[in-house]
């Protein structure tokens, strides 16, 4: 028998498989005898009181074995001898484009222009204790993109466009852990993903299709107003049906490139701003409304937090972006020059810190006349400014400018800087002497109404660090609504981030299973 059913339970109970069991059977009127079969189908806390609670949905299978909730199966046609498609860029929309290209009969070649998810990894420990940073192989660039090495939150507000329930799936077969499918705010864990990334490649190999490294794309070949195929710097010609362009937001060759060839691109808004560190207990205390501790049932707590900010007589929204409960901050520049921040967490989010992103929409009212001269790459290139900015502020290494939050709000130079989970180390700096003063004012007030809100939040025991500037694309590449292609090129698919049309990893691999799909239709 079979039977569905909600409840909302206190965490020590819904967090503890004993406990829940015995709970269900006193509620079910089961006996000893009787064989309980749980199966979560969703999991929320609700904490907008003292008395928090867990709120479960579960299907409960009473002396019979449970249906699996995964439709999806791991089993790819052998592609070999088929049509093949290249995908520049081995991050989420790329490895999700390619897996659903063997689901439909088509050979994925994927060209990366960093290393291998294991071999990446000495990359970035040269960024963090050496402060080297290789423009191929850092925390953006590599295999599995920028989510790789991040959080691994799976939130969209992009389901309408594509199956989310589907990409779950996916990353459950390749073996990410299965409380995915339940929780109302999934997320895998930077320690979990190069794994399952791994394991995403075995599978497109073994099926026939390609994965390349180090094969930075240089070139496009152009034919009649179509592409036919690419150049790499390894001198590699590779011609194919179509191409999907799945770079990330950091590619700015890869804008370059187009705007040499005279390929339309456009300059669009972004986010900017910093990175804020608290202890994860203060934010548990807030949070959970506890003094002591959210003991041991309770995940690391997070926030989200919005704000309107006036300056100048322009209303623009602040607000925090990625937030990593439990979590470190990383550096995240592209190239030597540049300091860019960004969070992750591991699967057990066990750090002593929290960190979030709060940020700013920036658009052409704020780079303004002084970038017009670089057209498309303007917004591009007023981003990298900062970040080369921010580089000189704190002395040219990797170490990032810092500045205390309650600190920054006043005005003041931080004195002394606290402990930080950001490896490269701290520079005191006058963080108005980095952010640009639209971005810097709007951050001030933010701040203050997020200490209204969360009280205790806005202390000088939480740091800023910067900067945050690699929210999203500077940068879109226009596409047809309904075959998904560039808007002038025919076989060129913008996909993703880097194209504008994603937020993250769930939407970019929603999108690079879009883009694949149109590929197949049109060309497979």
């Amino acid at each position: 028998m079979k039977k569905e059913v909600k409840f909302s339970l206190p965490p020590e109970i819904a967090f503890d498989e004993h406990k829940l069991d015995n709970f269900l059977r006193k509620k079910s009127g089961l006996n000893d005898q009787d064989i309980l079969n749980i199966q979560l189908t969703n999991r929320s806390i609700d904490a907008r009181t003292k008395k928090i609670k867990v709120n479960l949905s579960a299907n409960l299978f009473i002396n019979e074995d449970p249906v699996s909730l995964i439709e999806y199966s791991k089993e790819y046609q052998n592609v070999e001898n088929s049509k093949s498609a290249i995908i520049i860029g081995a991050g989420p929309a790329g490895l999700f484009a390619a897996l659903r290209l063997l689901e439909l009969g088509m050979k994925p070649i994927i060209l990366e222009r960093g290393k291998d998810v294991r071999t990446r990894r000495r990359d970035l420990a040269a960024i963090n204790k050496e402060h080297i940073v290789n423009p191929d192989s850092n925390y953006c660039f590599g295999e599995g993109g920028a989510g790789t090495y991040s959080d691994g939150k799976l939130y969209t507000r992009s389901k309408k466009r594509g199956d989310f329930k589907r990409i779950m799936e996916i990353f459950v077969s390749h073996g990410a852990n299965p409380d995915i499918l339940v929780d109302s705010h999934p997320h895998i864990g930077t320690n979990k993903l190069p794994k399952i990334i791994a394991e995403m490649r075995e599978s497109i190999i073994s099926a026939g299709g390609e994965v390349h490294f180090d094969a930075k794309v240089t070139d496009f070949i152009m034919e009649d107003g179509q592409v036919k195929g690419i150049k790499t710097q390894n001198g590699d010609t590779i011609l194919a049906e179509a191409v999907l362009l799945a770079t990330g937001h950091s590619a700015r060759d890869i804008f370059e490139l187009l705007e040499d060839k005279k390929i339309d691109i456009e300059a669009k808004p972004f986010a900017l701003g910093v990175r804020v560190e608290h202890s994860q207990n203060l934010i548990d205390s807030i949070q959970y409304h506890c003094s002591t501790g959210r003991g041991e049932y309770l995940p690391a707590a997070s926030y989200s937090l919005v704000n309107q900010i006036m300056y100048n007589g322009e209303r623009k929204g602040v607000f925090s972006f990625c937030m990593c409960p439990g979590g470190f901050i990383v550096p995240a520049a592209t190239a030597p020059g540049e300091i860019v921040v960004n969070g992750m967490s591991p699967s057990r989010r066990d750090s002593k810190f929290a960190n979030s992103g709060i940020v700013v929409s920036v658009d052409e009212k704020d780079w303004g006349p002084l970038y017009a001269q670089y057209g498309n790459l303007a917004g591009m290139k007023y981003q990298q400014a900062i970040e080369q900015q921010a580089f000189r502020e704190a002395g040219s290494t990797q170490a990032a400018p810092t500045q205390r939050l309650a600190d920054f709000v006043s005005g003041r130079t931080s004195k002394s800087l606290l402990e930080s989970s950001y490896q490269p180390g701290l520079v005191s700096v006058d963080m108005r002497n980095v952010l640009p003063e639209p971005v810097g004012h709007r951050l001030k007030y933010a701040f203050k109404a997020f200490g209204k809100k969360m009280k205790g939040y806005m202390t000088n025991e939480a740091q800023i660090l910067g900067v945050e500037s690699r929210t999203s694309s500077p940068v879109r590449i226009p596409r047809d609504n309904e075959t998904l292609e560039h808007s002038m090129v025919k076989r060129l698919f913008p996909c993703g981030e880097g194209a504008g049309y994603a937020g993250g990893i769930a939407s970019a691999a929603i999108d690079g299973e879009r883009c694949a799909e149109k590929i197949f239709d049109l060309y497979g």
